[in-house]
């Protein structure tokens, strides 16, 4: 009962005690004015006369209520249902119609709306065919581009300063999403690329941040090449190759930037392998070079010997090389990609490291640097992330340990070999320490490193050692990194906002990221996971399980079907026949797909940071919540219900299931009764409401939930 028809009855009632109190007012007087009380009494001394005035009144009285009863609900309730239907054509859906019923007014009414709604149809079409005559060509255009994207062998990703997913294509989110085989320091789960996530939950936060500062370097001094390169891994442990270009608006302002990414992986392994062999090659043929040797300065030595024993040390140099050789063609059939393989660096300005190794070192570690340059247009080929991590690393031991607060940065050439010094006053660290440093994985301020600073050397195929100037007593860390010819400059363009590929959504330039206060934010804005479950039955609390669970995210008003979730389970028991026959899940469907402890806690994660929408969402939010305990995760985005949203906006409807609210909104409803077809009518639906809820003047989640939690339905529970 909506609050409508509540005031109806209250009225209502309120007229009939009304009326009873006149007829009740009218016998009081009529026994005061009649003499004698036991007369009165006596019905057999009522006259005929009095006794029908009284039935007549009684008559009456119900006459006029059957007749106010009749009037109120042909009149006040299908006048109400109409403006109902009435906000819903102008809203949600122009193609619906009202069904005129009642009197010959409110039918006459009805038709008036269905022909507005026939104009307005007609209006709305020619605007439409004009919008899509505009669009042709700018979406051709776009056509083209998201067929180059999506198509390219690099993965690609914009994303705005907040690091929010603006476009991906299919190779970013194969290379991202993708499991590996043998997981990488434990880690081999693929997250989940999709507009409007994170890309630091997808690459590491500590290399992004670092190109971002070396970019907006490059923008202060308005270089021509405002480009950043590094070498990261990735959250499913891949290591990736990327390339960071800044998106700038007008103003020639940081807006956002676009990422280009190389799986890498498999090069590091061949580099790996290489090291190892050429290790073994070394170990492999010295004694055989030492046996040649001994023989040649044996030969020399004595130049009479007899042509036997000449003959022996010939045969000892003979089956040596020929060894050497053998092994060496084998060597080189066997592994010539690896041999070939080799670290990837790129070309950096020195005086750009240095700025870099500065600016960490004084906003990471409040340590004072200065700078001493030989040259500052010195080109170095490194990669410079691994090398400032490496060296704020020992640096930081320095301060921790030995109370160094002031350092200075030396760069010089030594031949084709430049010198990076990291100097110090007043602490000689001996070489055992220096050494353990040396060797250890980098820590910066939490930020962890897989790479020492040793191996950062040998990547680079330098060197470091730590020693004393004896002219100035100071000591100093070294490092040699190799130089490099800069290359030729070139300007990277503004990328064009208004070219749009197959997955994008350039509007989240403008709006601000997720933030933990959702309750004050529009409908319009936040980002929804709308899911659905089947199960084994309807009785959560008596054990029935999850056999499926799909989702469908919704992103800046717009449903994005190509980024779902969607997952068979197997329960562990039976399904009812009558859940059988709704959803058409058989026990041989679930046969070797995941359990609920493997599929759960990555739905969590898909959902992470979102809104939660479902139909009657009371009974799926009950069947996750009986597992977060066991699973040790916990669903706490907030729920919005459609089933309830759709009672805020129809309470006068009288059906609220999926079918007729679709109907109602214009939804075409298809795949019935499976989790993704569920869970996609759904979120159509929830998209058509949000209109017709700031309409009612619901605009932001707060108010959603709050005028959800007054409607009948908000009882229901499981």
């Amino acid at each position: 009962m909506n609050r409508s028809q509540f005031n109806y009855l209250i009225g209502l009632s309120a007229f009939f005690i009304f009326l009873l109190g006149i007829v009740s007012g009218l016998g009081f007087l009529w026994w005061m004015t009649a003499g004698d009380s036991n007369q009165i009494l006596d019905t057999a001394a009522l006259s005929s006369r009095e006794f029908l005035v009284i039935g007549l009144m009684l008559i009456l009285l119900l006459v006029v209520g059957y007749v106010l009863h009749r009037a109120f609900k042909a009149y006040f309730f299908t006048v109400k249902e109409l403006a109902e239907q009435m906000t819903l054509i102008l809203s949600a859906n122009p193609t619906h119609r009202v069904q005129p019923e009642g009197p010959s007014e409110v039918r006459q009414l009805g038709q008036t709306i269905n022909a507005f709604a026939d104009r307005f149809q007609s209006l709305l079409a020619d605007d439409e065919a004009k919008i899509l005559s505009a669009r042709a060509q700018l979406e051709e255009e776009r056509n083209r581009l998201a067929a180059l994207v999506s198509e390219l062998t690099e993965g690609v990703l914009v994303c705005n300063l907040e690091g929010q997913i603006l476009l991906y294509n299919r190779r970013a989110k194969q290379l991202l999403s993708r499991k590996l085989d043998k997981p990488v320091n434990g880690n081999g789960a693929g997250g989940f690329v999709g507009l409007g996530r994170s890309v630091f939950g997808l690459i590491d936060y500590d290399s992004i941040t670092h190109a971002l500062e070396d970019i907006g370097y490059h923008l202060e001094k308005e270089s021509s090449r405002p480009v950043s390169n590094f070498v990261t891994s990735a959250t499913n442990g891949q290591l990736i190759r990327a390339r960071m270009v800044p998106v700038l608006d007008q103003q020639k302002e940081l807006t956002g930037f676009v990422l280009t990414l190389e799986d890498i992986t498999q090069q590091l392994e061949a580099s790996t392998r290489r090291d190892i062999l050429l290790q073994s090659l070394t170990e492999g043929t010295r004694a055989s070079l030492a046996n040649i040797r001994a023989a040649i300065e044996t030969i020399e030595e004595y130049p009479e010997m007899d042509e036997d024993r000449l003959e022996v040390f010939r045969k000892i140099i003979r089956e040596e090389a020929e060894m050497l050789s053998e092994k060496l063609n084998e060597t080189i059939s066997d592994h010539t990609a690896d041999l070939r393989s080799n670290w990837q660096l790129d070309p950096m300005l020195g005086s750009n490291l240095i700025w870099a190794i500065r600016r960490r070192f004084e906003d990471k570690l409040a340590i004072e640097t200065g700078v001493e340059y030989e040259e500052e247009d010195l080109w170095l080929n490194v990669d410079s992330f691994a090398v400032v991590q490496a060296l704020t690393s020992i640096m930081r031991q320095l301060n921790a340990d030995f109370d160094v607060t002031e350092a200075t940065l030396r760069l010089k050439r030594t031949g084709r070999i430049a010198a990076l010094d990291m100097i110090w006053d007043d602490a000689p660290v001996d070489q055992e320490t220096l050494w353990a440093w040396q060797n250890q994985a980098s820590i910066a301020d939490g930020e962890g490193f897989p790479l020492p600073l040793k191996e950062v050397a040998e990547r680079h195929g330098g060197e470091i050692w730590c020693q004393t100037d004896k002219e100035t007593g100071k000591s100093y860390l070294r490092l040699l990194l190799p130089t490099t010819n800069p290359k030729p400059a070139w300007h990277v363009p503004i990328l064009q906002i208004n070219s749009r590929p197959e997955y994008y959504d350039f509007d989240l330039f403008h709006q601000a990221g997720q933030k933990p206060e959702l309750d004050d934010q529009p409908l319009s804005e936040l980002t929804y996971t709308v899911f659905d479950t089947e199960t084994t039955g309807l009785n959560p609390a008596q054990g029935d399980e999850i056999i499926s669970i799909s989702a469908v995210r919704i992103v800046n008003n717009r449903l994005l079907r190509q980024e779902v979730f969607d997952q068979l389970i197997d329960p562990r028991r039976p399904i009812s026949r009558a859940s059988r026959d709704i959803h058409g899940i058989s026990p041989d469907m679930l046969k070797g797909q995941p359990q609920i402890e493997q599929v759960l806690p990555q739905f969590c994660k898909f959902s992470e940071d979102t809104v939660l929408v479902a139909h009657n969402a009371a009974f799926d939010m009950r069947m996750l919540q009986l597992k977060e305990a066991a699973l040790g995760i916990k669903f706490i985005n907030p729920v919005l219900d459609t089933l309830l949203l759709a009672a805020v906006v129809h309470p006068n409807q009288q059906d609220q299931s999926i079918e007729a609210i679709a109907h109602r909104l214009g939804v075409n409803v298809f795949g019935r009764h499976t989790s993704l077809g569920d869970a996609i009518v759904t979120g159509e639906i929830f998209l058509k409401l949000i209109p017709l809820l700031a309409e009612q003047g619901i605009e932001t989640l707060e108010q959603a939930r709050a005028a959800a939690e007054k409607t009948y339905y908000a009882r229901i529970s499981y």
